[in-house]
């Protein structure tokens, strides 16, 4: 692997790459005119038929980078021999449902004059759907492994024909327990040398790197923007509060912006459940996405979120990762996460592809914990700000009062009862 590019200094144009026509119309119909800097510094390379390993902060365009190298390939590439239309030319592994279709929403955009069949696959609802998909032909196969291996073990379609492979998230991968299911696919394709390979990754760990080495051919190492570990558009603020205050708090937040785009992040399912209904009755919009809602009613919420019909999403860890939400204005931590990768996952849903938006943070005597170490994996100490009065009127912050100390307690027990279910 060679040594780490960094990020052009001057804006590149989509215009100035030697993309295929239908795709520089999908950058314009997306609105994109200068490459982010994974974009700018990935493209050109993958472009050129080389294989990039890339590091990015979450929100910097990396799924619009490797769909617009992906189908440029197989666009200037005539397909392999005898290729059968149940074996697709790409493949593309996402750890999440949520990501995959995501993904397959922007190659949809980016693509839709392009003529290439896109399908994506993952568990949970749709299965028979989604098969006959597949047997109807498909060029680019996005979707979560699990679901991937059970048609491909019941020979649905296969790999022999895969020219470009991507792995997004590959730290997720590990995370969940996949990566044996994803070297069974990389596997059954044909060999490295032989096909375009873009694997991508909020960290670039050794068992990431090792993989790369693994399963690409000579990858080039891609990281941008690594010294500051979060967007750099989010305005991050911290309340020290207690439990108790946690609440009016939050509401004197959400009030403050009405009609404003917001996702706030619980640790557990029942306090998101207890703050939807605290929301509903103050007459909020508001929609809650956990590991109990199902498949479907997840998409539908999300779909929602994204067009405006929900102002206020209120989420486990479930929704912190490979979601891309345009123009979230405010991202509210209404408990710290206990895993300091999770901070920057969380944040990361505002201030994302250059935009600008607020992320605050509740630290209260349950999970104050988490926070030295967030603060370290961050580089930074977050901003305190003080306790605004929760006597003002409804939408008016009043940040007259001292900022309240460091509240540590005894307790290790969670908001909400210590023994909640997990998301």
């Amino acid at each position: 692997m060679t040594s780490p590019d960094s990020s052009l200094d001057a804006p590149l144009s989509f215009s100035d790459l030697n993309l295929a026509p239908a795709l520089l119309a999908g950058t314009v119909a997306a609105g994109f005119a200068h490459c982010t800097p994974i974009q700018a510094a990935t493209l050109p390379l993958a472009l050129a038929g080389q294989d990039v390993a890339g590091q990015a902060q979450t929100g910097t365009g990396k799924t619009a980078a490797f769909l617009l190298a992906l189908m440029n390939r197989l666009l200037t590439h005539a397909p392999p021999a005898g290729r059968r239309l149940n074996q697709p030319r790409a493949l593309v592994l996402a750890p999440t449902r949520e990501l995959a279709v995501q993904i397959h929403r922007d190659a949809e955009q980016l693509g839709g004059s392009s003529g290439l069949r896109v399908a994506v696959v993952y568990g949970g609802t749709g299965y028979h759907t989604q098969r006959e998909t597949l047997e109807a032909g498909v060029d680019v196969l996005i979707g979560t492994p699990g679901r991937l291996i059970d048609y491909f073990k019941q020979g649905v379609f296969d790999l022999k024909a895969a020219e470009v492979v991507v792995l997004d998230e590959a730290d997720r991968m590990f995370d969940l327990g996949f990566i044996n299911d994803v070297r069974y696919l990389l596997r059954r394709m044909p060999p490295p040398e032989q096909r375009l390979n873009m694997l991508f990754s909020a960290t670039l760990s050794h068992r990431v790197t090792e993989l790369a080495y693994e399963h690409m051919n000579s990858p080039r190492l891609v990281r941008t923007e690594v010294d500051q570990m979060t967007a750099v558009g989010a305005r991050e603020r911290l309340y020290h509060v207690s439990s108790e205050e946690k609440l009016p708090l939050l509401r004197a937040l959400v009030a403050e912006m009405p009609g404003e785009r917001t996702i706030i992040f619980v640790n557990t399912r029942r306090a998101s459940e207890k703050i939807e209904q605290r929301l509903q009755g103050q007459g909020i919009v508001v929609g809650r996405l956990s590991g109990d809602v199902p498949q479907h009613k997840r998409l539908a919420l999300l779909t929602a979120f994204t067009e405006g019909r929900v102002q206020v999403l209120v989420a486990t860890d479930v929704a912190a990762r490979g979601l891309h939400i345009p123009h979230v204005a405010r991202v509210i931590n209404y408990d710290l996460p206990q895993d300091a990768e999770d901070y920057v996952h969380r944040i990361g849903r505002t201030a994302r592809a250059g935009a600008e938006g607020d992320a605050f943070s509740l630290c209260c005597e349950h999970y104050c914990y988490a926070l030295p170490e967030i603060e370290a994996y961050i580089g930074h100490k977050i901003p305190v700000v003080p306790v605004p009065d929760l006597q003002a009127p409804r939408g008016r912050l009043r940040a007259d009062r001292p900022a309240r100390p460091h509240p540590l307690k005894s307790s290790p027990h969670a908001v909400s009862g210590g023994g909640d279910e997990q998301a």
